[in-house]
């Protein structure tokens, strides 16, 4: 299925023309009608000869509405581009024209309106050549000229057959597999509730489905689906298509909104763009400049910062990031434009670059520059891997999302960019485009493992009688989620790269080496606990001894077990208490405080220490007066 838009000047006729192709007349407004003029987006649809249905959207010409024209002409094929034959081309032929070029739109036909009030065949000769002088270099300019009158019917049925002839051997949209649709209509149907409309881009949807509304987040489900007035158990890429959705209420959707599949796209407010300005826009385009931003059938204001230059003149292309005072969903390739907000002026537009840039970029950075440069290119494996290197650690399928391929080019660079070692499976998921598998380009993940083990050697070398670092403290200086930092620490301990030992993460190269002076200390303290192995010193009494480093690296290296803040035992001692608990509670059932005291010949304090701590590692829990093994 197919989708045509009407463009071109204020009273040349669009309404008119669309009415006399399908029957239907796309002004829906109440002012539309008393003005003959459309104001606001109308829709319709022709079937061709073939079958082949074609739905039509009708944009408002007059320049107060140029933005509302902006919100429907974004997901056209193809154009009806309008000019009347008794006025020729206007200010906002002109315009319209720019706008089609700066979307990319795929050529379309050119209909020479109201020829039925042109008595002088020269003048027609005289207007059609204008027109195909104004439409040279152009996304229009190989498209035909049709001369029609919409009111008599004369040329009328040309139209479908030119469209017959431009859809023959153009291939269908492609199915991106994540489905969404740019709100551009939202109202409710007494019985059935809300209704949204648009063109369906990049997937299919079907009744049933979850839906979710962005940016907001909202969730609904797909209650039904109808195209060109006849319902649908399934809506493909590029149809007009009615979805009406249940779960979500009318005053929670507006135009601009985008309706997707739950967790396929991400809102932003930060996009970097190919910028392509008007050779006649009245100014240059200076950095931080307010600007006007559609996409889709979204309008959002934002700033465009120039990235490279220090302003970009009209006729010129150059590099922006837009923020955005408000989110949007975008993703790459997809077209835009840009109007400067007063007075009102389409300025440029272009292609997306990175729909979700990790930062705010540094103006001037080269190493920005040429990644911006390799993902216009667009070569499938360079854009790919500029994706994986912009996301460093990331799940394939974000990946896949950020790249805007489709999913058998996908599948075709994943198979190369594994094989060759640009791309590295962290966690061994599936090398599948939807898996959660953890990702990485070959130099991230090289940057990752250096500054794993920079870390580790730099704690090591300031605290030289520690094992090794503690797990979260690294974690935090990586700044990476849980999930990807211990998938990380997993696979480079497979490599022996790292080791973890408990809650630390160790290097295989580094080993406590104590000073003879500080071994004298040691072998004093031990000595101590030699002497009294169940009532043995403190922890105060400890650091006293050796220190609080040298009474660190001594946990670190198991020589003793703290079991409470101020009880530990030498590990030799704890393991043989603990193992004679577990007996005696086998033997007897349980064990009390004084039981344990009598047994050991030591203290309270250590007998309910010891029991308290080996509750809260899992191995015994408190019953009245005693403690029973945990099965």
């Amino acid at each position: 299925m197919r989708v045509i838009g009407t463009a071109g000047h204020v009273d040349h006729g669009k309404s008119t023309l669309v009415k006399a192709l399908t029957g239907t007349h796309p002004d829906r407004l109440k002012e539309e009608r008393e003005r003959e003029m459309t104001i606001d987006l109308g829709f319709a649809f022709l079937t061709l000869a073939s079958g082949e249905e074609i739905g039509i959207v009708d944009v408002p010409g007059h320049r107060d509405f140029i933005e509302n024209m902006l919100s429907g002409v974004g997901g056209i094929d193809a154009a009806l581009f309008v000019v009347a034959a008794d006025e020729g081309v206007m200010p906002q032929t002109r315009e319209h024209l720019a706008i089609l070029d700066l979307l990319q739109i795929n050529g379309g036909i050119v209909a020479l309106t109201k020829i039925d009030l042109v008595d002088d065949p020269d003048w027609l000769d005289l207007v059609e050549e204008e027109l195909r002088s104004t439409l040279v270099g152009t996304v229009l300019s190989a498209a035909p000229i049709l001369r029609v009158a919409a009111r008599t019917g004369e040329g009328v049925q040309a139209i479908p057959e030119a469209l017959e002839r431009l859809f023959q051997d153009r291939p269908d949209r492609p199915d991106f597999g994540n489905p969404r649709l740019p709100i551009d209509r939202v109202f409710t149907i007494s019985g059935f509730g809300t209704v949204v409309t648009g063109t369906l881009l990049d997937g299919t949807l079907s009744v049933g489905n979850e839906v979710e509304i962005m940016p907001s987040g909202i969730k609904g489900r797909v209650r039904g689906l109808q195209s060109h007035n006849r319902k649908e158990n399934v809506a493909g890429p590029g149809s007009r298509t009615a979805v009406n959705i249940s779960g979500v209420s009318v005053d929670e959707v507006t135009r601009g909104s985008w309706l997707v599949a739950p967790g396929t796209y991400q809102p932003t407010r930060r996009v970097d763009l190919r910028f392509n300005m008007l050779p006649d826009a009245s100014a240059p385009l200076k950095h931080n400049s307010e600007v006007k931003f559609f996409i889709g059938s979204a309008e959002v204001m934002g700033r465009a910062r120039v990235l490279g230059v220090d302003t970009i003149q009209p006729g010129t292309a150059g590099w922006v990031q837009v923020e955005l005072v408000e989110p949007v969903i975008a993703r790459r390739s997809d077209r835009y434009i840009i109007r400067r907000p007063s007075p009102g002026e389409t300025i440029g537009g272009g292609e997306v670059i990175d729909p979700d840039p990790s930062g705010r970029h540094k103006r001037f950075s080269k190493k920005i520059l040429s990644r911006l440069e390799a993902f216009a290119k667009g070569d499938p494996i360079d854009v790919f891997l500029q994706a994986a290197i912009s996301m460093g650690i990331s799940p394939l399928r974000e990946m896949t999302r950020s790249s805007s391929l489709d999913m058998n080019t996908v599948e075709e660079v994943l198979g190369s960019l594994f094989s060759q070692g640009d791309l590295i499976n962290i966690d061994g998921g599936d090398v599948d485009p939807n898996a959660a598998t953890l990702t990485a380009h070959s130099g991230n993940w090289r940057s990752t493992i250096a500054k794993i083990t920079g870390e580790i050697q730099l704690y090591t070398k300031r605290f030289p009688l520690r094992r090794g670092m503690p797990r979260e403290e690294l974690r935090s200086k990586l700044k990476l989620p849980s999930n990807v930092f211990n998938a990380v620490i997993e696979r480079l301990a497979a490599e022996n790269i790292v080791r973890q030992v408990k809650t630390l993460i160790v290097h295989p190269d580094h080993s406590i080496r104590f000073t003879e002076d500080q071994k004298k200390r040691i072998e004093h303290l031990l000595a101590r606990f030699t002497a009294q192995p169940y009532s043995p010193p403190t922890v105060k009494e400890c650091i006293a001894e050796v220190g609080e480093e040298i009474m660190a690296a001594l946990v670190d290296l198991e020589q003793v077990q703290q079991v409470s803040a101020d009880v530990v035992f030498r590990k030799s001692d704890y393991d043989r208490m603990r193992t004679t608990v577990r007996d005696l509670i086998e033997k007897n059932g349980s064990i009390t405080v004084g039981e344990f005291r009598d047994r050991f010949n030591t203290s309270r304090k250590y007998a309910l220490s010891f029991l308290e701590h080996l509750d809260a590692v899992g191995l015994t829990y408190r019953e009245g007066d005693g403690r029973k093994l945990r099965r």
